[in-house]
């Protein structure tokens, strides 16, 4: 591993592609410790990523949208393959999509750039790195598709088998859509292992040094990447899944083997995508609409609390506002009973000394 690079083109993006909950945060995080560049704003770590998931929460909120548009959702089993819509509409969200590109990552020479709804809408994604003349190196995390459905079903409750699809649909599309670009398959465990190794394998497939990989750096990634990481294991139950489970074996098979360093047939996955593509002809109509339908359900849920939470928070400031006159009131009564009464003993007194005169 090298400690410094300098760039070769003007500009090249590292894009952190896959599956939600398969390891997409912990390799953001160990490419920024080495260097490249995170976004303007980063979605903080919650009960369910403590250490952060190092997303645009601004590009995540319009990945949705691009998502909705096209009768979709993150968390769709029919997701991919990417249905452009009509040419004026792909142009308008094209040049949305690159104006925030140039918002997240202003003059950098190494964006890092991870949502895994991108990984779905990469065809649109290439296009504003096209646009931008920004090249491109991938790195795609491996996780077992039931480690991320017991994640999945803990955050969101989801069946396994909707997960393990919709992992599928995801980890076929990292894979379809980067056939002709730099791409490094990274297996999660390995890389909690021994993320040395891993790095090493992420240069020799992107044949450069990662930007700024310094021993500090190392350091820091030490301390990152620890065992606690490892939330959810997988196991070898995907066959009780029928058939959601057996394209997720088929997809699974060859990305194991390409992480291990293996050069399995692509094959393999375009029969896996047949599969998909016949269950989405056959229920796709029913299922895409449905998850579209609740990702708005979702938001709009999310804005009632938002709105809730700050309505409770102006009833608690009138309370308190109530509260602070109610007592400045009483407190000026007080005083204006103990003038009062003050005049009353000065007019008594007055009176008695004209009496006794």
């Amino acid at each position: 591993m090298s400690k410094t690079a300098v760039p070769s083109k003007p500009r090249t993006a590292y894009l952190v592609l896959g599956m939600h909950r398969s390891g997409t945060s912990a390799v953001t995080q160990l490419l920024a410790l080495a260097g490249a560049t995170l976004p303007a704003n980063v979605m903080p770590g919650d009960e369910h990523n403590a250490k952060g998931y190092f997303e645009p929460w601004k590009i995540a909120i319009f990945n949705d949208e691009r998502l909705r548009a096209g009768g979709s959702a993150w968390d769709d089993p029919f997701a991919f393959p990417y249905a452009p819509l009509r040419a004026d509409e792909e142009d308008a969200w094209a040049e949305r999509a690159t104006a925030l590109f140039d918002e997240e990552f202003p003059r950098t020479p190494w964006p890092l750039m991870k949502d895994p709804r991108a990984t779905v809408l990469l065809p649109l994604w290439r296009r504003v790195l096209d646009a931008r003349g920004v090249a491109a190196r991938c790195v795609i995390p491996v996780r077992h598709p039931l480690a991320v459905a017991g994640s999945l079903r803990r955050r969101d409750g989801f069946a396994a088998e909707k997960s393990v699809l919709v992992w599928s649909a995801y980890m076929l599309a990292a894979e379809a859509y980067t056939r002709d670009l730099p791409r490094a398959f990274v297996g999660y465990d390995a890389l909690l292992a021994d993320w040395r190794a891993e790095v090493a394998r992420i240069e020799a497939a992107h044949a450069a040094p990662l930007p700024r990989l310094t021993e500090a750096a190392g350091k820091r990634i030490d301390g990152f990447l620890t065992p606690e990481l490892r939330h959810n294991a997988g196991d070898d139950g995907l066959e009780a899944l029928g058939w959601a489970g057996e394209i997720a074996a088929q997809v699974l098979g060859w990305f194991q083997a390409r992480a291990a360093g293996e050069a399995p047939d692509p094959r393999a996955l375009d029969a896996a995508a047949a599969r998909l593509a016949e269950r989405r002809r056959e229920i796709g109509a029913l299922v895409s609409p449905m998850a579209r339908d609740l990702s708005v359900a979702r938001i709009e849920l999310a804005d009632a609390l938002a709105r809730l939470q700050v309505a409770e928070g102006l009833e608690a400031e009138l309370r308190a506002l109530t509260r602070r006159l109610e007592d400045g009131w009483r407190a000026d009564q007080r005083n204006l009973d103990t003038a009062l009464q003050l005049l009353d003993r000065i007019d008594a007194e007055a009176s008695e000394a004209l009496a006794r005169k």
